[in-house]
């Protein structure tokens, strides 16, 4: 079994075709689709929480 030391297993359904497109990507450019989906993920939480919290 992999080595998922800063990695957690999640299950989800995605929109057939976005998953097609996701392959697509992936396979164009060589990014395995874990980091593309990093990615977006990371881009979908500064549009919804533009600002980061403080530390205290």
């Amino acid at each position: 079994m992999s080595d998922l030391k800063t990695r957690t297993r999640i299950g989800n359904t995605l929109d057939t075709y976005l998953l097609k497109k996701l392959k697509e990507l992936s396979n164009d450019t060589r990014i395995p689709m874990s980091r593309l989906l990093d990615e977006a993920v990371q881009d979908l939480i500064k549009k919804h929480n533009p600002t980061p919290p403080s530390s205290h």
